[in-house]
């Protein structure tokens, strides 16, 4: 990466990233209300600058069509998951990208491993898959509502004390087949305050059009903060690896957390830096004859080549 810009952004994101090893204590390492020094102001122009960077390296991975990309999108309720998608993504080709939101898991999906649903949706190469909530709801909400497992049909005995810890290795595992495979794979936690999502509920609740964002669901999970916020914290120890890195976003200020998001999954691109493909001898000369070819059809008048008479100095 000898472009100056992804140096300026891994410089930025550095201290969002879970160094992999560490003992993370969410609510003590990371401030949901961090903002690197910027000021609402500088928002809008750099997240135009994030997005723009997005389209340009989008672009690239789909023409090299070697590398594809999961971004892993997790968050408490209202942590602002689907308003990052909209605001990142927004430059991006919509054929490249794909979103991925999982729900409740159904009767096929609980009829297969705990992973099959998530693999299903991975990305082909060239495509960026995104997923809002992730294969990562099995160990959290799965570990704050153990009786999930039932639902599961796991073998006899394999609902023991161990259970997360084999978890978070197998996915690890997982994470590093596809990395080795061509797919990169980067993880972005939204973190939100308790406060903040009080106040986000309220909107909900205050607002006729936002009304249908709102479900009692959500309170109910909100009275297991401190469990979620201790799920959160070991699988952020527990996966948090080199080549699969999470980060931790403060999402109570929806403006700055959009532009880590950018600056995170931009990185990810920058790091990969897809090369257009090269054309070879043959198809360069094919080029030339259907070049002439095609100016000399340019009708009286008209420049032979308007885009050369556009651009030329």
């Amino acid at each position: 990466m000898s472009d100056k810009r992804a140096e300026r952004i891994a410089d930025f994101i550095e201290p969002l990233r879970v160094r992999p090893g560490a003992k993370v204590h969410l609510e003590r390492d990371f401030d949901p209300r961090f903002k690197a020094g910027l000021k609402k102001r500088d928002g809008p122009e750099l997240l135009r600058t994030g997005v723009s960077l997005l389209a340009e390296y989008q672009e690239r991975l789909a023409a090299q069509d070697t590398y594809g990309v999961v971004l892993c999108l997790q968050a408490l309720d209202a942590g602002g998951k689907d308003g990052t998608i909209r605001h990142v993504m927004s430059g991006v080709n919509p054929q490249g990208v794909r979103v991925n939101s999982f729900k409740v898991p159904s009767a096929e999906e609980l009829d297969h491993d705990y992973l099959w649903r998530y693999a299903k949706r991975l990305p082909a190469r060239g495509e960026i898959a995104i997923f809002n909530r992730s294969h990562y709801e099995e160990v959290l909400v799965v570990r704050v509502h153990p009786e999930n497992l039932i639902r599961q049909k796991l073998p006899e005995g394999s609902f023991g004390p161990d259970i997360w810890d084999r978890r978070y290795r197998e996915i690890n595992r997982w994470e590093r087949y596809l990395t080795d495979n061509g797919f990169k794979v980067v993880k972005i936690f939204l973190n939100l305050s308790k406060e903040e999502q009080r106040t986000r509920f309220l909107k909900r609740i205050d607002l006729p059009e936002k009304n249908w964002k709102f479900s009692a669901a959500d309170v109910r999970e909100r009275r297991r903060w401190d469990d979620y916020q201790q799920a959160f914290s070991e699988m952020l120890s527990a996966t948090s690896t080199r080549w699969a890195p999470w980060y931790v976003v403060p999402a109570d200020r929806k403006w700055f957390a959009r532009i880590c998001a950018a600056a995170v999954l931009a990185h990810t691109l920058m790091e990969i830096d897809p090369q257009y493909p090269e054309v070879g001898e043959e198809a360069r000369k094919d080029l030339l004859v259907t070049r002439r070819a095609l100016e000399r059809e340019a009708p009286a008048g008209a420049h032979a080549d308007p885009y050369t008479a556009r651009h030329s100095p």
